[in-house]
């Protein structure tokens, strides 16, 4: 057998990526791209697969969420931290819920590039090639605009790296303080529509007393004064992957140095095509997208080609059916892994399934068949004798209306006045803090009720 190198991939049949007209300028930002620092390094990417090797054990939960596609256009520090800020509120609630540590992984700093449904796009009779997001075209509906442009990857390197660079200080300066965090918590249920969320909130302002009263504080334990905080995107552009893929001189192997965890998507996951190929080779923790049409068989190749070692941590399975669907789908993949004796995370992505018109002509996503697939998900895997390992999410901090519902209603009348995704419907602040609850009191109630079985 031979070695697995960067380039292997390139030998594969490859789908949803694009066809550079200049070969040289292709090559010229490869090249500047293969000279600069990775965005992440092996230790880093070491440590998040131990992370998730306890969520694949029952022992953290996993919250990974931000932007359906990243934008040079909207690229901000603000933007940055808003969203920081509400997936650490999240992750406080459910950590409260769950019992265990939750990992926090954010689709940030590389979340540039976006598969389509179908290689075109017609408006007014005109048919230009679509929008695969900034790392490759732009938006404008122009016949230069979709060109794809081989510089735009310096761009997005620039860009991650900024992001990644913020994040870290975030993280580890105080702004992550958990007494801190809990405080803006306590302001959302202030509200009259979020009143209902006020009690678990309170139940852990008392926790945090307790932890106060008995000398933890974040001056005495540094934990509660950081947080871990790692990166993912789904790896599509692969030219932009192998450029920054690197070999680590501690462990001999390679790493994909765009972020700490990569993905697969539904549209890219053939066994035998460049997108496995590639991520089959590199050490970090691999995600992989199961729509309706992953076969059992289909899975335990894709399991036996990401994950030969059956190493724990290493290949999160991201669930995403569409509400109603999971009992049809769900199960069947439970049983392939169970089967294999696979050791996987299973998580849920309640967003991509849930994507419907609106009467007003928005792409949308309901909140109420957000929280139905969730549920849905957790409800099979206690059926199956399985764990359920965390949660996906596409959402942001700002205030947009894009997904419909939620305690702060968004109406199919409201989509038009903050409707600011340059792809895919996200959930706003609001909606992602009450996901957060409403998950947590699931977590809850699923380990009374398992807790009451073990004492009976």
């Amino acid at each position: 057998m031979t070695e697995w190198q960067k380039t292997d991939w390139r030998a594969k049949p490859r789908v949803q990526m694009p066809d550079y007209l200049d070969q040289s300028a292709l090559n010229a930002v490869e090249g500047k791209l293969a000279s600069y620092p990775p965005l992440v390094f092996a230790g880093e990417a070491r440590r998040l697969k131990n992370h998730l090797a306890a969520v694949s054990r029952g022992e953290a939960f996993l919250l990974q969420g931000g932007d359906c596609a990243e934008s040079f256009k909207d690229f901000s520090a603000d933007g940055i931290r808003d969203t920081f800020k509400v997936m650490l509120q999240m992750a406080m609630v459910l950590t409260y819920g769950a019992k265990v540590p939750v990992v926090k992984v954010g689709r940030m700093a590389g979340q540039f590039a976006k598969p389509r449904s179908a290689p075109t796009e017609v408006k007014d009779g005109t048919e230009l090639p679509s929008y695969r997001g900034d790392i490759i075209n732009e938006l404008d509906f122009t016949e230069a605009a979709r060109i794809p442009d081989a510089s735009k990857m310096l761009q997005a390197y620039t860009q991650a790296a900024a992001t990644l660079n913020l994040l870290r200080a975030f993280s580890t300066g105080g702004f992550a303080d958990i007494h801190r965090v809990h405080a803006w918590t306590l302001g959302f249920t202030d509200g009259d529509e979020a009143g209902k969320y006020r009690d678990m909130a309170l139940q852990i302002s008392n926790a945090l007393d307790f932890m106060t009263a008995a000398g933890l504080t974040s001056e005495t334990n540094h934990e509660l004064g950081s947080v871990e905080f790692y990166t993912s995107h789904e790896a599509l552009l692969l030219e932009y992957e192998e450029a920054l893929t690197r070999l680590d001189s501690t462990s001999g192997n390679w790493l994909a140095g765009s972020g700490h965890m990569i993905w697969i998507g539904d549209r890219t996951r053939q066994p035998d095509g460049a997108h496995v190929e590639f991520c089959s080779g590199v050490q970090n923790p691999i995600g992989l997208k199961c729509g309706p049409t992953m076969t059992s068989g289909h899975l335990k190749a894709l399991m036996a080609k990401l994950n030969p070692q059956n190493e724990a941590g290493r290949l999160t399975l991201i669930a995403r059916f569409g509400a109603g669907s999971v009992g049809e789908h769900l199960p069947r993949l439970i049983k392939a892994v169970q089967e294999e004796g696979a050791n996987v995370v299973w998580t849920c992505d309640p967003m991509h399934g849930n994507t419907i018109k609106s009467a007003t002509g928005y792409k949308t996503r309901p909140f109420d068949s957000v929280l139905r697939e969730v549920r849905e998900f957790f409800g099979v895997h206690q059926a199956e004798g399985s764990i359920p390992g965390g949660v996906h999410f596409e959402m942001t901090g700002a205030d947009v209306t894009e997904c419909t519902g939620g305690v702060r209603a968004v109406t199919d009348e409201d989509l038009s006045a903050r409707y600011h995704t340059a792809c895919d419907p996200r959930l706003n602040a609001s909606q992602s803090l009450e996901l957060a609850f409403l998950v947590a009191e699931e977590l809850q109630a699923r380990r009374n009720g398992l807790s009451k079985v073990k004492a009976g």
